[in-house]
């Protein structure tokens, strides 16, 4: 019988982690006292992986798995795996697409309206005792007539267009390519979009190809009335430009769920005050969260029982019967 081998390299929620402790064999690597002793008594038995959120598995770590066959991760973005190695070896890789869609648009808007009206400072303003003795300033931003330009129009970025659109925003967008069935002008570049629009929302994947995509130049295209939101990864804004656009006011302010290097946050952005910062929580609700894990299940089940990947990456791809 084949081996039902499964490495977890960090935890996973409790409920998914039950259900895999069910189906297969779980080796938890973060519980080894010597992991690479660990990957080396499993060399020839692991045949699943599931990642939880930001498992590093490198190519170090699909090297030293010869018998591997699939890399189930636990999010949209797997920038955390090396799915160019994966694909080298034949090995799927999969993520969890759509079931976080509605969640992290809600976020999206939510972080574009506190940053732009200032909701943060001014409930501390209510808290620190100060409306006592006056008003809270007028804010400077606000949503209207503002465009928003999308730097990802994918599911998540149809998502938040969707919802601009009900608050009356213009919508412009960037992508590797123009969509078809996307009405929305599109710009063949981040900087051309910067140029164009005074809202950015960053929605795209991370990784190498990405990285430091919004630069001292886009942002210095973006303007002083500028709003930049990023709910993708923190790898794809250089934050050096960012904290010194934000201190000279060459940017109005900025909405960060993510940084370079989570979950430490530059003191220098922490001591600004037109920038709202949250813990990257995107998709951190309940329901989301374990809809997610149901699917990382779903794929590692459908894949040992012959039926083929559910959701598998653009790098890995497979053909539905």
């Amino acid at each position: 019988m084949p081996s039902l081998d499964l490495l977890m390299p960090r935890p996973m929620l409790p409920h998914a982690t039950s259900v895999l402790e069910k189906e297969f064999t779980v080796h938890k690597l973060w519980q080894a006292v010597d992991p690479a002793a660990m990957l080396a008594d499993l060399r020839d038995k692991v045949r699943f992986i599931a990642a939880g959120s930001h498992s590093a598995v490198d190519a170090a770590m699909i090297e030293a798995l010869p018998k591997l066959e699939i890399i189930a991760n636990f999010g949209v973005g797997y920038d955390s795996v090396d799915a160019a190695t994966a694909a080298k070896r034949g090995i799927i890789v999969t993520n969890t697409p759509d079931v976080l869609n509605e969640d992290v648009a809600d976020l999206a808007m939510g972080l574009l309206i506190s940053t732009v009206r200032e909701l943060p400072q001014a409930e501390k303003y209510l808290r620190d005792g100060k409306w006592l003795e006056e008003n809270y300033p007028l804010t400077r931003g606000t949503l209207r007539g503002r465009t928003l330009g999308i730097v990802g129009l994918g599911r998540i970025g149809k998502a938040i267009a969707k919802r601009a659109e009900a608050f009356g925003l213009k919508i412009a967008y960037f992508g590797r390519r123009q969509q078809a069935d996307a009405s929305y002008p599109y710009y063949d570049s981040v900087l051309a979009l910067a140029e164009a629009v005074d809202t950015l929302m960053l929605i795209l994947p991370g990784g190498t190809e990405t990285r430091n995509l919004i630069d001292a130049k886009v942002l210095e295209a973006l303007g002083p009335h500028g709003i930049l939101i990023n709910v993708a990864r923190g790898s794809v804004v250089d934050e050096p430009a960012l904290i010194a656009a934000l201190q000279k006011g060459e940017i109005l302010g900025a909405g960060l769920d993510v940084f370079a290097d989570e979950p430490k946050v530059p003191e220098a952005l922490i001591a600004l005050d037109n920038v709202v910062l949250l813990p990257h929580v995107g998709s951190a609700s309940h329901h989301t969260r374990a809809a997610m894990g149901q699917l990382v299940i779903d794929n590692l089940i459908s894949w040992r029982d012959g039926k083929g990947p559910i959701t598998p990456v653009t790098e890995t791809p497979w053909p539905k019967p």
